[in-house]
């Protein structure tokens, strides 16, 4: 085969990655759209912190509830379809979030932003495995989620901008005509496995070069994919293969839950981000402008330091758990709780924090989220292959149940102390409303002790039985 087939098809993983990459940072921007724009949001739509609260609380309701689903949906459709289902939801949702007249009509749009949202990680998720050796996938993980932060880098800056400049609704246009041309560039590249033609191709019933070349070197072993043995591997089809879908939707659920690791990852993925999740979609910029001080744009700025140092973060954690492998949970444990205390120091000081521990406290802060990517390596080690995708949902949804408990907490702290507009905020009212992580924080971390434990007896059970 000459250099010019074997090249293309070699580059196919990262290609087909780098769009759906593209996608997920498109997911982001929908995600965190509304990260700079609180106040901007209030005065748009005359509504309190608390009905503020309820924007991205319900907006990240429906991301969690949807993971599971998406899991189905990954294990049956696979990946292409459900990624190119979700741009198009983000899209209409953006759209809607741009000319709605009324609040009600904003909140609708962001939960379809919210569900669009749920079909992109989890997906990006189960694709890896299919493209990419196992060797490669704990630092392809870290790549995935640091690169997501460039979506965080645009709501803060230059989406910001495009709202102050030319509307609101011009804005958000933006983000949906974004999505959409994402969605048309996926269609003519995603695919699933090697060989598998795309939507594009799939559509006019023939497959390209580019695909047919890929099923050749498949064959022959020049693009190999992930191999993923699981101590679980052994566990039997819950139900037989005609039941119908609610019993085999309840049937997987129960063995997915059943296992130790798949509950472990997610209590991991709860605990870790939420806290960065906080700042970054909903509550970092009051809090800095209105509380500690700072101008608009230095906070932005703060927030984009986060939305940095949280990718460089990952890069070190996707080698330090790569390397040592049996202690990424102490890992993820130890990032918590330097988050966890960090946050103590900040609400416990007297007065207006200075500068340098508001920067170490973010800073801190956003390590949780390149932790949190450790909880997919437990699935994937402990999920039996044909129900990774469920797996992979129900670990994602603990980050973003923890995030909707923790952001609906600090606006309703607020409200109760008079303190939930703009016009209201201090910097004591914040304190109080901040300080709610701990109900988050303190039951995560016992659980998470829980389900080591039970994780590692199952492991040695399992190595025990021979499986």
């Amino acid at each position: 085969m000459s250099r010019r087939k074997d090249t293309a098809p070699r580059f196919l993983p990262w290609l087909v990655w780098g769009v759906a990459e593209l996608m997920y940072i498109i997911a982001i921007i929908n995600r965190t759209s509304l990260s700079a724009l609180g106040p901007t949001a209030q005065d748009q739509f005359s509504i309190g912190a608390a009905t503020l609260s309820i924007f991205a609380v319900l907006q990240l309701v429906v991301y969690a509830v949807m993971q599971i689903p998406v899991g189905l949906l990954l294990d049956r459709f696979g990946v292409t379809r459900v990624v190119l289902s979700g741009g198009l939801l983000m899209a209409i949702g953006q759209f809607g979030m741009a000319f709605a007249g009324e609040v009600w009509i904003a909140i609708v749009a962001r939960m379809l932003v919210g569900a669009g949202d749920a079909f992109i990680f989890t997906s990006l998720m189960r694709l890896l495995p299919d493209w990419f050796p196992a060797r490669k996938l704990p630092m392809l993980g870290q790549l995935t989620g640091m690169l997501g932060t460039l979506g965080q880098v645009v709501s803060l800056f230059p989406l910001s901008l495009a709202v102050g400049v030319f509307g609101w609704a011009a804005g958000f246009t933006g983000i949906a005509v974004a999505c959409l041309f994402v969605v048309l560039v996926g269609a003519m590249t995603l695919r699933d496995t090697p060989g598998e033609p795309t939507t594009v191709e799939r559509i006019r019933g023939k497959r390209g070069n580019l695909s047919e070349r890929a099923e050749l070197l498949l064959a022959d072993g020049s693009i190999g994919l992930a191999s993923l043995p699981s101590n679980t591997g052994l566990i039997a089809l819950p139900v037989a293969p005609g039941a119908n879908a609610f019993k085999r939707f309840f049937a997987n659920m129960r063995v997915v839950l059943g296992i130790p690791g798949v509950r472990l990852a997610f209590w991991v993925h709860f605990s870790t981000p939420f806290s960065q999740h906080l700042m970054l979609l909903l509550w970092g910029t009051p809090l800095l402008v209105y509380g500690i001080g700072m101008t608009p744009t230095a906070a932005s700025t703060v927030l984009f330091g986060m939305a940095i140092t949280g990718g460089l973060a990952g890069l070190v954690l996707g080698r330090a758990t790569s390397r040592y492998l049996e202690h990424r949970v102490h890992i993820a444990m130890s990032v918590m709780c330097v988050i966890a205390v960090a946050w103590g120091v900040l609400l416990l000081w007297p007065g207006t924090p200075p500068l340098w521990l508001v920067l170490t406290v973010t800073t801190i802060t956003s390590m949780g989220g390149a932790a949190s990517m450790i909880a997919f390596e437990i699935v994937r080690s402990h999920s039996p292959r044909r129900f990774i995708g469920l797996s992979t949902g129900t670990a994602n949804m603990g980050g973003f149940i923890a995030a909707l408990i923790a952001m609906l907490l600090v606006g309703i702290v607020l409200d109760a102390q008079g303190a939930g507009s703009p016009e209201t905020f201090t910097m004591d009212a914040f304190r109080w409303a901040f300080a709610t992580q701990y109900l988050v924080w303190i039951p995560a971390l016992c659980l998470l002790v829980i389900e080591l434990r039970k994780t590692l007896r199952w492991n040695e059970k399992n190595r025990g039985s021979g499986r």
